[in-house]
C-alpha cells in the first residue's frame, strides 16, 4: 500500500494542456515539471537530433529572458533546474522552496514555450552539442551500445542515437528548429505537473490562466511505429575497450501495457537485481566468469527493451553465453521457489515505492504518465503486481527473454 499518498488532480485546458497536481503534506519543496510528446522518435527525416538540440537551445533564453538570466533567477530564488530528453518525450523541470514557486513557474513556461533561438546562439549551442557528440563517440561502451540498438531496431526510432546524425546536425538552422518547436510543443502534447508543498491550489489556479493556457492547440502528429525489434549477432571490435562485453537484447510489452511491463520488471528482477538472482549467483559468485552482469528494462511508448550486459574477458564469452541459456533454462524447466518470489516481489514494489518519496521523483510519474494518458491510481501499480504468479511469469514474461530471441553482439577489445 501507499500510506499517506493520495492520487493526483488534474485538469485539462481548452486547447488540450493537463495540469496534474499531488501534494505532498511532509515536502518542503515544490517540483514543477514540464513534460511534452517531443523527443528524438518524433523528428522526421532531416531532424535527426533537433529534440535533444532543443532542449540545449531554451536555456539560451527567451523572448523575455537572456542567456543565462533563467538560471540566475531560479539559483537566486533558492531552486535548482535540469531537463531531459528521451525517444518518446523531453522533459524540464524546476525544484524550488514554495514560496518562490510563482515567480518560478513564470520563469519555467516563458522559458520554455517562447525560446528565442537566436543564430547567433545558435551557432554556438550546436559546438556543444557536436562536442557532446563526439564524447559519445569517444567511450566505446557508448559506441557498443548504440551499435546494439542499430542493429537490434533497424529502421526505427529507437535505434537512432538521440543526439543525432553529425551531418544532420551540422545541417540544421533556426528556422528549422523553431517548426520543430512549433509542431510539437503545443496543447494536447504538453503535461504540467506539480508536486511537493502545493495543497492550497495557488500554483494550478495560476496556471488555469496562464502562458499554458494561451499555448495554441498542436496539430495531430502520427505516432511513431510499434517497435520490432529482430534477432541477430554480431562481433565488434572496439579500440580502447577495457574489457570485452556481451550485449542482449529483447522486445518487451509498450509502456502502456503496465501489466506487462511488470511481469518484465519482475522477470529481469529474477534473471539480475542483486547478488541473490540467478544470473548473478551463477556467472559472477560460482563461476567467476564475469566481472558484472545486469539486465535493465527500458519501458517505452512503442514497445520496450530489456538490454543485458555482461563484462567479461574476450576468452570467456563462449562460457558466458552457454552459461546465461542454461540459466533461462533452468527457469523454464522448474519452479520458482516461494522465497525466490518473494524477493522479486518485494524488490519491484519497493523501487515503486521508493520512487514516490520526493517532490522532484512524483512529479516525474505523475508528469509522465499522465503525458501519454495513463491516469490510473498510483495503488493500481502494486495491484497489477499482484497478480503475477511463478506459472505465469514462465508462460508469459520469461519466454521473452529467450536467449535465442535475443539480438547479440560481442564487443571486444582491439
Amino acid at each position: 500500500m501507499l500510506p499517506g499518498l493520495g492520487e493526483p488532480e488534474r485538469q485539462r485546458l481548452a486547447n488540450g494542456a493537463e495540469l496534474v497536481c499531488l501534494a505532498l503534506d511532509d515536502s518542503p519543496l515544490v517540483c514543477l515539471d514540464f513534460w511534452c510528446r517531443a523527443g528524438s522518435a518524433w523528428e522526421r527525416p532531416g531532424e535527426s537530433g533537433l529534440a535533444h538540440f532543443l532542449e540545449h537551445m531554451v536555456f539560451k533564453g527567451s523572448q523575455s529572458l537572456a542567456a543565462g538570466e533563467f538560471d540566475r533567477r531560479v539559483e537566486a530564488l533558492g531552486g535548482n533546474s535540469n531537463a531531459a530528453t528521451g525517444f518518446d518525450d523531453v522533459h524540464y523541470h524546476v525544484l524550488i522552496p514554495p514560496e518562490a514557486a510563482p515567480e518560478a513557474l513564470d520563469l519555467l513556461l516563458d522559458l520554455v514555450l517562447h525560446p528565442r533561438l537566436e543564430p547567433e546562439a545558435f551557432a554556438m549551442e550546436r559546438q556543444v552539442v557536436l562536442e557532446e557528440l563526439a564524447q559519445s563517440e569517444d567511450q566505446p561502451e557508448e559506441v557498443a551500445l548504440q551499435r546494439l540498438l542499430a542493429q537490434a531496431c533497424p529502421g526505427h526510432p529507437y535505434g537512432e542515437p538521440i543526439l543525432g546524425q553529425r551531418q544532420a546536425l551540422l545541417a540544421h538552422d533556426s528556422a528549422a528548429m523553431a517548426a520543430f518547436h512549433q509542431r510539437l510543443y503545443g496543447g494536447g502534447r504538453c503535461v504540467l505537473a506539480l508536486s511537493g508543498a502545493v495543497a492550497d491550489g495557488q500554483l494550478a489556479r495560476r496556471i488555469a490562466t496562464g502562458a499554458l493556457a494561451d499555448l495554441a492547440p498542436a496539430a495531430a502528429a502520427p505516432a511513431p511505429a510499434p517497435l520490432r525489434l529482430i534477432q541477430g549477432e554480431e562481433r565488434l571490435v572496439l579500440p580502447r575497450l577495457e574489457a570485452a562485453r556481451l550485449l542482449m537484447a529483447w522486445w518487451q510489452p509498450a509502456a502502456d501495457d503496465l501489466e506487462g511491463v511488470l511481469g518484465a520488471d519482475l522477470a529481469t528482477t529474477v534473471l539480475a537485481e542483486g547478488r541473490r538472482s540467478r544470473l548473478v549467483e551463477r556467472l559472477r559468485e560460482q563461476l567467476r566468469i564475469v566481472e558484472s552482469i545486469d539486465v535493465d528494462l527500458h519501458a517505452m511508448e512503442s514497445g520496450s527493451l530489456a538490454l543485458l550486459e555482461a563484462v567479461c574477458e574476450p576468452e570467456e564469452l563462449p562460457e558466458v553465453r552457454l552459461a546465461i541459456s542454461q540459466v533461462w533454462s533452468e527457469l523454464m524447466a522448474e519452479e520458482i521457489g516461494a522465497a525466490e518470489w518473494q524477493r522479486a516481489q518485494r524488490l519491484v514494489a519497493n523501487a515503486y515505492r521508493f520512487g514516490l518519496e520526493s517532490a522532484g521523483s512524483v512529479a516525474g510519474l505523475i508528469g509522465s504518465s499522465s503525458l501519454w494518458g495513463r491516469r490510473q491510481s498510483l495503488q493500481q501499480h502494486l495491484e497489477l503486481l499482484q497478480l503475477w504468479s511463478p506459472q505465469r511469469l514462465r508462460e508469459q514474461a520469461l519466454p521473452r527473454l529467450d536467449p535465442a530471441q535475443a539480438y547479440i553482439l560481442e564487443a571486444v577489445p582491439a
